[in-house]
């Protein structure tokens, strides 16, 4: 979790921003202007977020950022508008599901790299539920994040899909060194 936690204010805040940049996106209208001078401070600090939409508790969308590159409170609406119209994974959220939308805001940790000597030992490193985890191989790079340890809570399936979701083999992560990196969230929702 990053090391200053934003109060229940400041999260009311970009799940505001995310809720109205969601629904307008969606629409088709104008996105709301940010007033960044009644923003919060800790919102005005770049920050790397991803946001999360479900339906019944089924992913709908998700989209985000790795590495801070702007303020916090642009970043959360960006992706708010990105999960729900540009997640490849799906068609782009209609008006008609709005209602059924559930956001989920996910402030994450700088990476840092993962060093580890073998498969057996990266397995070892690894803390379900804690870390999310980024495979690195070239070009091709995958996240989870540490939510997802709730879905697939065996190391080695997290592993074996995360490299799937990369466009490598489900085995690569045992077969060769891959880079990879850990982060935290400060996880939130409606």
């Amino acid at each position: 979790m990053p090391e200053n936690p934003l109060n229940d204010d400041e999260r009311k805040v970009l799940l505001d921003i995310a809720r109205q940049s969601l629904e307008r996106a969606v629409r088709q209208q104008r996105l709301p202007k940010l007033d960044m001078t009644l923003m919060p401070p800790s919102l005005l600090y770049d920050g790397a977020s991803f946001v999360t939409l479900t339906i019944n508790g089924e992913l709908r969308g998700c989209i985000g950022a790795l590495e801070a590159y702007q303020p916090l409170a642009m970043d959360v609406q960006e992706h708010a508008v990105a999960a729900a119209l540009d997640d490849y994974r799906f068609p782009p959220v209609r008006e008609s599901e709005l209602q059924k939308i559930h956001i989920e805001i996910s402030r994450l940790t700088p990476p840092e790299r993962l060093e580890y000597k073998d498969p057996e030992d990266l397995l070892e490193l690894l803390k379900p539920g804690i870390d999310g985890v980024i495979l690195m191989d070239g070009r091709q790079r995958a996240t989870f994040l540490p939510q997802v340890w709730d879905k697939v809570p065996s190391k080695i399936s997290f592993l074996n899909q995360l490299c799937m979701k990369m466009g490598a083999a489900p085995d690569t992560w045992r077969k060769k060194h891959l880079e990879v990196l850990i982060y935290q969230v400060e996880e939130f929702h409606e």
